[in-house]
Formats: structure tokens, C-alpha cells, sequence
């Protein structure tokens, strides 16, 4: 390529960075990546695009995986102009990922690109810590139940998004503080996550905890001394938080219903999440090869849900919004053609970090692990083919792609 090199003019780099930096402002992170999707456009026309880039390539692959199945279901959607709505505004994503595989294609920018999201994940932490302590944070009052930080007490999404980002504060104390500074990041991580109150942040923050824990200690005798340390901090933040907190008390409660074994505690524990994944079950059985259509869930909903379902609302003939499970919300959405192509791109993903050298691995590793921790199957989760959700989890897709793809002389 002809361009000069990326640090010669840092904007690519920030414009990419800036939509993590206004996620909490509602739908305030879809203009900067408008504004990269449009650079991207202009690159492309321009010819300053090269399509031999490992980072490029894998990116498009990836995009075909996750659009074409919305394409597919458009036809026989239940609800198609929503279908094709999708499979329009999902187009930004393509080039917004050309952008930034341009924008970080300097491997040795890489090291700022992820200081500078570690910075913006400690800030929200922070924040939170004061949202614990004075119930106050820039986003406002604390939600009634749990802890809402930077996101506000109406978009209760803080526990998610601080699970998913964790491995950029943690690498990155590692990396700068040794094993000392992991343990303090992972000290200040654990409590907003716990007290956000959302039992699948729990379980990807965890899994996150699992996979760095065992990266540290390399042998099962140190890595279950860590598991020991861990669990103790968490014990311990678990007992100040229930005799201090009538949040995490709440939540907490509900999630031990599930001991109980029977299926109506099993329910009451996930928040009814048990008649919505029946639901989506039944509507991959009526239709699946392609499913009911993206983002056509809801208007599904009331013919496959059981009689006095509370999700339903018989006024509007809608019910719940998704399947808040990936696996389920693919399937249901977009049948198993769907699910192949899910399926493939996962495969493509793993390909592509098996065949990267030590130094790429090293730079991609923790968008890879925030990936994982989105993705991971065994838990719940927020809507992929939703305008925010979607966005995060393509902005981390171009991160990781980017990383894989970056040299250090482009």
C-alpha cells in the first residue's frame, strides 16, 4: 500500500477506539463507526484496500458467516420487514472492519490500541467502585437492584460489557504490574461484576479468570492454588456484599432457586429464561432450516409460548425480544443453515489463530478472549443480531481480526 505509516497519523486508531469510549451513550457508538464504516467505503474506492491482508480476508469470511444467514431468512420471515431492516444495517460492519484492519494494520501500534482500551475499562470500573460506595455514578443513581455504573440505571448492562472486556484491564496489568498487577486488576474487576447482579456476566467473568489463571500458573498444582485465591477473594466479596447489599442478596436468591431441581425454580432462577428457550425450541422445530427470521422472535413468541405465559402481550401479539441464549437465538432466528454458518465462522476464527505466529497471538489474545467470553455457549446472553449487542461483538471481531492481520512494516 502507498499509505504512510499509521503512526504518522494516529486518528485511524482513536476513530476505532472512540466507539468502545461512547457505548454507554445509548446508541451514541453507532457514529464513529459510521464515520469508520465511511472511510472504509473510501478506502475501498480509492483502491487503498489491499485484499491479499490475512486481516481483510478473514474479516470478510467472518461478515459472510454472520450475514448471510440474516439474507437467508429474509424470504420466509415472520416478521421480514424487520428481517431485511437487519440485513441492510448489518452492511455497516463490513466496511467499518476494512477500516480498522487499515487502521491497525502497524503491529506497532498495537500496544497503545490496547492500553488505550484498558484505560477506558479501568474508568468504567472506577466508576462503578464509586457507584458502590455512594450509590452515585456518572451515569446517575444505582438501578433498584444492582449496581448500573457509567451505562445508567435504565440500560442495565454494565455486568456484561465489564465480563466481556476483562481480558483487555487484565492482560494489560499483567503486562505492566506482573502478577502483582493482575491480582489488583482482577480485585477491582470482581466487585462491580458481582454487584451488577447479572448471573451471565458471572459465569464469562469466570470463565475469563479460568483461562488467564491457567495461562499464569502453565501446571495443575499452581493453577489450582490460584483457583483457591480467587475463590477466597470472591467468598469474600460475596459475604461483605450480602450483609451489606440488598442487591446482590436479590440476585443471589433467585439463583439458588435452582437447587431446588424442579423446572418452575429452574425458571424462577433464570429470570423465566426456561419458558423463552422452550419457546425457541419450538420454533426451530416449525421452522428449521431457516427459523422464524432475524430479529422476528418476538413476534413468534405467542404462538409458541404455553398458555399464561407473562411474556406475552396479547394487546401488541408480541413476547419476549430474543432467545437470550446464542446457540437458541440462532437457531430460532435462522434455522440451521443458520447455525452452519455460526458454525464455520467459528472454525474460521480458530483457524486463523492456529495458523498466526507467537506475535500476532499475543496481540490478538485479548480480543480472542473477549470473543470467547461472549460467545461462550454454555450461559446466557443479550441479542447478536441486535443494533448494540451486534455492535460490540463486531467491533471486537474487527479488533481481533486486525490483530491477527497487523505487521510491522505495512
Amino acid at each position: 500500500m502507498n499509505a504512510l505509516p499509521v503512526s504518522r497519523f494516529p486518528w485511524p486508531a482513536l476513530l476505532v477506539v472512540s466507539v468502545l469510549v461512547v457505548l454507554p451513550v445509548g446508541r451514541g457508538a453507532e457514529l464513529p463507526l459510521l464515520l469508520g464504516a465511511i472511510a472504509g467505503l473510501v478506502l475501498l474506492i480509492g483502491r487503498r484496500l489491499d485484499f491479499d491482508q490475512p486481516a481483510l480476508r478473514l474479516g470478510v469470511l467472518l461478515f459472510a458467516c454472520y450475514w448471510l444467514p440474516i439474507l437467508i431468512s429474509a424470504p420466509m420471515a415472520v416478521a421480514p420487514g424487520k428481517a431485511w431492516s437487519t440485513a441492510a444495517t448489518a452492511l455497516r460492519f463490513l466496511p467499518f472492519l476494512a477500516f480498522a484492519a487499515w487502521a491497525l494494520r502497524d503491529a506497532r501500534g498495537w500496544p497503545a490500541c490496547r492500553g488505550a482500551v484498558a484505560v477506558v475499562v479501568l474508568l468504567w470500573v472506577l466508576d462503578a467502585w464509586v457507584q458502590m460506595a455512594t450509590g452515585y455514578s456518572l451515569g446517575g443513581a444505582a438501578e433498584a437492584e444492582r449496581i448500573s455504573g457509567i451505562f445508567g440505571a435504565d440500560n442495565l448492562k454494565l455486568g456484561p460489557v465489564l465480563a466481556v472486556l476483562s481480558p483487555f484491564l487484565l492482560l494489560a496489568a499483567r503486562e505492566r504490574g506482573g502478577r502483582v498487577g493482575l491480582g489488583v486488576a482482577m480485585f477491582l474487576m470482581t466487585g462491580p461484576i458481582l454487584l451488577a447482579g447479572s448471573r451471565a456476566a458471572w459465569i464469562s467473568y469466570a470463565l475469563v479468570c479460568v483461562l488467564v489463571g491457567w495461562r499464569e500458573a502453565r501446571n495443575a498444582r499452581r493453577f489450582a492454588v490460584a483457583l483457591l485465591l480467587s475463590g477466597l477473594v470472591v467468598g469474600a466479596f460475596a459475604a461483605v456484599a450480602l450483609k451489606d447489599s440488598t442487591r446482590f442478596n436479590a440476585r443471589l436468591d433467585r439463583s439458588l432457586l435452582a437447587l431446588d431441581g424442579t423446572e418452575q425454580s429452574l425458571d424462577e432462577a433464570s429470570a423465566g429464561r426456561v419458558r423463552i428457550w422452550r419457546a425457541a425450541l419450538g420454533m426451530t422445530a416449525a421452522h428449521p432450516l431457516t427459523g422464524v427470521g432475524v430479529r422476528g422472535f418476538r413476534y413468534a413468541y405467542p404462538e409458541f409460548a404455553a398458555p399464561g405465559d407473562p411474556f406475552v402481550d396479547a394487546q401488541a401479539g408480541t413476547g419476549a425480544a430474543h432467545a437470550h441464549q446464542i446457540v437458541l437465538e440462532v437457531l430460532s432466528e435462522t434455522g440451521l443453515v443458520g447455525l452452519a454458518f455460526w458454525l464455520a465462522g467459528a472454525w474460521l476464527a480458530w483457524r486463523a489463530w492456529r495458523r498466526a505466529d507467537a506475535a500476532a497471538r499475543e496481540r490478538a489474545r485479548a480480543p480472542a478472549l473477549a470473543l470467547l467470553a461472549m460467545c461462550f455457549p454454555l450461559n446466557t446472553h443479550l441479542a447478536f443480531y441486535s443494533a448494540w449487542w451486534g455492535l460490540l461483538f463486531w467491533w471486537l471481531l474487527a479488533l481481533y481480526c486486525a490483530a491477527l492481520g497487523a505487521r510491522r512494516n505495512p
